[in-house]
């Protein structure tokens, strides 16, 4: 026998190492790098509604957050409980409990850079993974208690793996089952990385693997849905809870082309300038192609060699997956299923997206590369293009940084003005008119230290003992009744309040028990006023 024999050279290629040694260390720092910018300044921005959500449902023991469960956020029950986890162990401060997802956001990109690598080269997988670290979408999920970085990174992770399988360097069942794994992992975490299914669909159709991968992806896909199963049914059965989508949620021009991933008119004008030049760059050329096969065919079927023309096998080179194709359909297929099923309910909000934000670095990376291939030059140009790119991302990262960035929540200010003011023996009480998600009394439990000296007289049912994520309250009028006044002297009353109205949820209550306004302190969203009895 002559030369090594099959299984020998397969069994060689499964001895390599997955990663080598080289990429894997830039993917490593990159990560750190991306990391360390999602994470620096993460803790001045006020907790807000959702991350209000995640931090009260952490800090729940675990019979409660089960009953929680059992009837509201389910689909968010795999976080909340890894949360929990974290939360007893570094405690639920605004930097603690956001922490998590800069570490999630340094997978994602440390994935982004070996996708690129498997596919492309290493330059351009440095590129993408800069690009990525710096995205808004990116640098806001990395600074957000909630699970949207972490169904990213996932969904980054899935891809890699689906690449190594289609691309032939890692095709053994352990594969296979860490592909089945992520995407069952990725719907748990996020009910909507189920339609990732339809871009890998796609991809691999596009890659023509054969039939045995076709039906390997395909029994990988489907027992991933299985696996998950229990997460889609209850998110099924409580999809009443985004039924608000249908009132807070408008879907324009803009929302998708800016707000889904780069928040900022420059940098989304930047970013799809480079987007539409990877999709192009690699699109007319696969067109003239097909245009070429096409006629190839019809001169073959209608000229001299029509008679021998069946007898011919066209051969096809089996490589891996286009990487602007797995981009474009990353970016595209999920939002656009999304949104079409809005038209029937309500279902679209623009941080859903989220997992797709790799592929706008990765198709950004495409058009920068594309642009440096036409120079002599090409690793300046690189370079040049990279540097735009921060500067672009910079005004936007210094501005998910700021104390109201987060939906424009105040809640520690809340907290810092009650802490500074309030004595032993004062009473609070907190609007209740708001949004569930805006309602100042979530300050009383995401900033806990400025509310020590006064007593909660409203609060009917804690949060922990309910069903719901939130404390149940009664009224002023029906606490007094009660008792809970008894010996109260001074009352703070926190009102939730935009820039062109005051609510007074609590103020004719408070008057007709006797209690007359002082000092009054206005916050970004809110108004504290001070009762006392006269």
């Amino acid at each position: 026998m002559v030369g090594p024999t099959l299984q020998s050279v397969a069994r060689l290629r499964t001895e390599e190492p997955a990663v080598p040694a080289g990429i894997a260390g830039r993917a490593a720092v990159l990560g750190v790098v991306a990391m360390v910018l999602s994470a620096i300044g993460s803790w001045i921005p006020s907790l807000w509604g959702d991350e209000g959500t995640s931090v009260m449902s952490a800090q729940r023991s675990i019979p409660s957050l089960l009953r929680m469960l059992g009837n509201v956020d389910a689909v968010h029950g795999l976080y909340y409980g890894g949360l929990h986890a974290w939360v007893d162990v570094f405690g639920a401060s605004p930097f603690s409990v956001r922490f998590p997802s800069a570490i999630a956001v340094g997978l994602l990109t440390a994935a982004v850079v070996l996708i690129v690598h498997e596919l492309r080269d290493d330059r351009l997988a440095v590129v993408a993974g800069i690009v990525c670290a710096v995205l808004p979408r990116v640098t806001y999920m990395g600074e957000e208690a909630r699970s949207y970085a972490f169904s990213a990174a996932i969904a980054a992770w899935a891809a890699w793996v689906l690449v190594r399988i289609l691309t032939g360097r890692s095709d053994g069942k352990r594969w296979w089952w860490a592909y089945t794994g992520l995407l069952a992992l990725g719907i748990w975490t996020f009910m909507f990385s189920v339609l990732l299914l339809a871009v890998h669909a796609t991809v691999v159709l596009a890659s023509r693997p054969g039939r045995a991968v076709l039906r390997r992806w395909a029994l990988a896909a489907g027992t991933a849905v299985v696996l998950a199963s229990p997460v889609i049914v209850f998110g099924l059965l409580e999809r009443g809870q985004v039924a608000f989508l249908a009132h807070r949620t408008t879907i324009t021009f803009k929302s998708l082309t800016v707000g889904l991933w780069f928040t900022s008119v420059p940098f989304a004008l930047l970013a799809w300038a480079l987007i539409l030049i990877a999709v192009l760059a690699a699109a007319v050329p696969a067109v003239r192609a097909w245009a070429g096969r096409t006629q190839s065919d019809a001169v073959r079927t209608t000229g001299p060699t029509a008679i021998a023309a069946p007898m011919v096998t066209p051969t096809t080179t089996r490589t891996g997956p286009s990487l602007v194709l797995l981009g474009a359909a990353w970016l595209v297929l999920p939002t656009t299923i999304l949104v079409l099923a809005s038209a029937v309910h309500p279902m679209f909000s623009g941080r859903y997206m989220s997992y797709s934000a790799p592929a706008a670095a990765i198709l950004m990376a495409c058009g920068i590369a594309w642009l440096a291939e036409r120079v002599r030059r090409p690793t300046v140009i690189s370079a040049v293009a990279v540097v735009v790119v921060l500067i672009a991302a910079a005004p936007v990262w210094a501005s998910q940084r700021t104390p109201y960035a987060k939906n424009n929540s105040d809640w520690a200010e809340i907290s810092a003005t009650i802490g500074a003011r309030a004595v032993p023996g004062d009473a609070i009480v907190f609007d209740e008119s708001a949004r569930p998600s805006q309602r100042p009394r979530l300050a009383e439990h995401t900033y806990p230290e400025g509310f020590r000296n006064v007593r909660d007289v409203t609060l009917q049912i804690p949060y922990a003992r309910s069903t719901t994520w939130r404390d149940t309250a009664m009224t002023p009028a029906r606490a007094a009744a009660l008792g809970r006044f008894a010996g109260v002297d001074r009352v703070w009353l926190v009102e939730y309040a935009t820039p062109t109205h005051t609510d007074t949820y609590g103020m004719e209550d408070l008057e007709d028990l006797g209690f007359r306004p002082g000092v009054e302190v206005r916050t970004h969203r809110s108004v504290i006023r001070e009762y006392v009895r006269s």
